[in-house]
């Protein structure tokens, strides 16, 4: 009960210091030990629903199925879906102090207000509101503003996810800009971190002096708002690329190792060997300059 007012991440970390301690002190006795570590519930909940697609990538892990999968939220304009949103973990946190999970609210009992989402080609918002989420605030509105806008450099359309905004109370208004959320409009987007922390794969970047005032965390986001077909996330683009900075650290260690070693066997061929010796017993060799 004491993690409530803190993140899923900060909990973790501090588990681990405890269970860090514990260890360290076991070993400095010398008492032989087994551990066996358990949660309250999987840190992988299960998407197998007939809405939602498979992601390009998956952990090396069997999901498991369990009463704790939940499908993603949708929004519709008649009979067709024209979003999709998914997130294992959605919370916030204001003013440093205030937590608020909005996960079940979302996903499972749909708690929410989604009667603001505005669906077209071009522009589309998903508008999340809640009603009294945490004792100090009223109400509360989320929008994701995406677009799908042509690019001649890649001949196609890509779909974005412009920013984010808070609205408290009907008056509190933060916006936050968007990093490295993009996808091919036929694709959706997915990313395992996405929030206001500078460590994630995907920042929300506060634009005002109220979005400071906040702290966003979404788990495992997957979000589609265009071109959406049998009412199902399309092939997912991971905010995670092919290269990662460990990768092209160790490429460029690699290719300037290789090169040493490639100069160094270059300079060892060229060692040559002198046709003449000097005989001890005999005259001294004369060498003339010209050789």
């Amino acid at each position: 009960s004491g993690f409530n007012e803190v993140s899923t991440l900060e909990a973790i970390a501090e588990n681990d210091k405890i269970i860090g301690r514990l260890t360290m002190d076991l070993q400095e006795r010398g008492i032989s030990f087994s551990v066996i570590y358990t949660a309250v519930r999987p840190s992988r909940i299960s998407r197998r629903t007939n809405v939602v697609g498979e992601l390009r990538r998956q952990l090396m892990a069997t999901e498991e199925e369990g009463s704790l999968s939940y499908p993603p939220l949708t929004v519709t304009t008649g009979n067709d879906i024209c979003i999709l949103f998914y997130a294992s973990n959605f919370s916030l946190k204001a003013n440093s102090s205030v937590f608020i999970d909005l996960t079940n609210a979302t996903f499972v009992t749909q708690n929410v207000d989604i009667s603001s989402s505005e669906c077209s080609g071009i522009n589309t918002t998903l508008s999340l509101k809640y009603t009294k989420p945490v004792n100090g605030i009223s109400s509360l509105e989320i929008r994701f503003l995406m677009t799908n806008n042509f690019y001649a450099g890649s001949a196609r359309n890509w779909s974005t996810l412009d920013s984010v905004e808070i609205v408290q109370d009907g008056e509190k208004f933060a916006k936050f800009n968007v990093s490295v959320i993009s996808a091919p409009a036929e694709y959706s987007f997915h990313c395992q971190l996405v929030g206001t922390s500078n460590l994630y794969p995907a920042r929300l970047i506060p634009s005002n002096n109220e979005a400071k005032n906040w702290d966003v965390f979404i788990s495992r986001l997957q979000i589609q708002g265009f071109n959406i077909e049998n009412n199902q996330f399309s092939y997912a683009s991971d905010c995670t690329g092919f290269f990662t900075p460990g990768i092209w650290m160790g490429l460029v260690t690699s290719i300037v190792l290789l090169w040493i070693l490639t100069y160094g066997i270059h300079m060892i061929m060229q060692l040559t060997t002198n046709n003449r010796f000097d005989d001890p017993k005999g005259p001294a060799l004369s060498v003339p300059q010209t050789e």
